[in-house]
């Protein structure tokens, strides 16, 4: 593992940040400013000044023409080739356009590289979701760990001033909610892997049905490979705002071979999560999902940087598992770098505070507020972990997601491929579901289970 000292920005920030603990509801004069030079998410509407980045004009709000969703998401962009590569070789020379974690990750394995291409804004979500974060971006505030004045969908903190606010915009990022049948992927450092089936059942909190207040999501999901997790099942009901009474996250399993139903109160923070061989924790799924109580969260600004973007490519239902597995992650060949605008967020664990991360460097996208991109650091300082979280828009949705993210571990060369869907039947997602509550309880997934 390699130690690292976080680089100082590249730009100046175009944003003040507030010190730490301050907390202010979105002024009148930010709020008139979305939709006009910033965008209704709350980014910069202009492209920079060389042109790398372009203006946002909307999002890709459409598919290609001939598109049918049996194909799976077809890649827009297949006709660009790469502008540049990066490579241990060169990345030195790029900065801190590249990350930490990146940077070590080429070096550690040469193979890897980063193809860059031309820069595309392709998030978009609904014009109601839109209306929803002007509404309550006027409202929402922060104080101490809590949200106030904010319930789901919309975006609380368009102009995030602080690391909570931040991270906020991360967990309430809008979905709506969705079926799909996804894998993973634990591979070993000598290319040896398996198959985890994982079938998930999720809807945000505005597509529950009675509505409920502080509701983020409800979950219902269970394996569907291998066989020594086949029947297990797992029911989740998350909070917006864990500070509020009663709030938390309340968490079940259903045991295959025991046939019941019990509390899963580990289900949480750094607990390793099933099928995973110790390469992915609970809060590592999405980037960051879960209690923030461990951590100081520090806005330390926005950058440009090289992240994984327009990712559809690594989506192709043509390609096999077995052909895209590379040492060190992917084959290189089938990723996608962008530049592209980030939010820079320090997320340091509290004194007398456990878990296996002390410190995670996350860059959240600047037009869809998501994590693209993380670096993980064990308890004496040093990199570990390299997380990517390639974002794709579900140009048939108004979603913008992650799709086939990989925690590498840079101490022994194992990684984890999550979300991948290649090898399932397409269409492999189903957006825009709803739920109803009796459907995500205990008894519901008892008798899922016992069928």
């Amino acid at each position: 593992m390699t130690k690292h000292a976080f680089p100082a920005l590249a730009c100046a920030l175009t944003i003040g940040i507030l010190a730490p603990g301050a907390h202010a509801e979105m002024s009148p004069d930010e709020l008139a400013r979305l939709g006009k030079d910033l965008t209704p998410n709350g980014a910069i509407m202009a492209g920079n000044a060389d042109g790398t980045i372009p203006a946002w004009t909307g999002g890709l709000t459409q598919p290609p023409s001939g598109w049918d969703p049996k194909m799976g998401y077809i890649d827009p962009f297949k006709d660009e080739k790469p502008l540049f590569t990066i490579t241990a070789a060169n990345v030195d020379s790029y900065g801190d356009k590249v990350s930490p974690g990146m940077a070590a990750l080429l070096k550690k394995f040469p193979n890897q590289a980063m193809p860059v291409y031309k820069t595309h804004r392709t998030f978009a979500n609904p014009p109601e979701i839109y209306a929803a974060t002007k509404e309550k971006a006027a409202k929402a505030k922060i104080v101490g760990l809590g949200i106030e004045n904010y319930d789901v969908p919309g975006t609380p903190f368009p102009v995030p001033k602080t690391g909570v606010e931040a991270i906020y915009n991360q967990t309430t990022k809008y979905f709506g909610g969705y079926k799909a049948c996804r894998d993973w992927l634990p591979v070993r450092a000598s290319g040896d892997y398996y198959r985890v089936g994982f079938c998930e059942h999720m809807v945000q909190g505005q597509n529950v049905v009675p509505h409920e207040e502080n509701l983020a999501f409800m979950i219902y999901a269970g394996y569907d490979a291998p066989s020594t997790l086949l029947g297990t099942i797992y029911l989740v009901r998350d909070s917006v705002d864990y500070t509020k009474p009663g709030a938390g996250r309340q968490a079940w399993i259903y045991n295959a071979g025991q046939r019941r139903v019990r509390r899963a109160p580990d289900l949480a923070y750094d607990n390793v999560d099933d099928g995973t061989e110790g390469m992915r924790t609970t809060d590592d799924y999405w980037g960051f999902q879960g209690a923030i109580d461990r951590y100081d969260w520090n806005l330390v600004g926005k950058k440009e940087m090289y992240i994984p973007y327009n990712a559809y490519r690594q989506m192709d239902p043509s390609l096999k598992y077995a052909d895209m597995i590379d040492k060190g992650g992917l084959k290189p060949e089938l990723t996608r770098w962008e530049l592209h605008r980030v939010w820079v967020l320090e997320a340091t664990l509290k004194p007398g505070m456990s878990h296996v991360l002390s410190k995670r460097v996350f860059y959240l996208d600047e037009d869809s507020h998501i994590i693209a991109l993380a670096d993980g650091y064990d308890g004496r300082g040093n990199l570990w972990r390299v997380y990517t979280y390639p974002l794709v828009q579900a140009y048939d949705a108004g979603v913008m997601f992650q799709t086939n993210f990989v925690t590498a571990d840079l101490s022994n060369g194992n990684y984890m491929v999550t979300a991948v869907t290649n090898q399932r039947p397409q269409p492999a997602y189903q957006w825009n579901v709803k739920g109803e509550a009796k459907d995500f309880t205990t008894e519901a997934i008892r008798r899922r289970g016992v069928r």
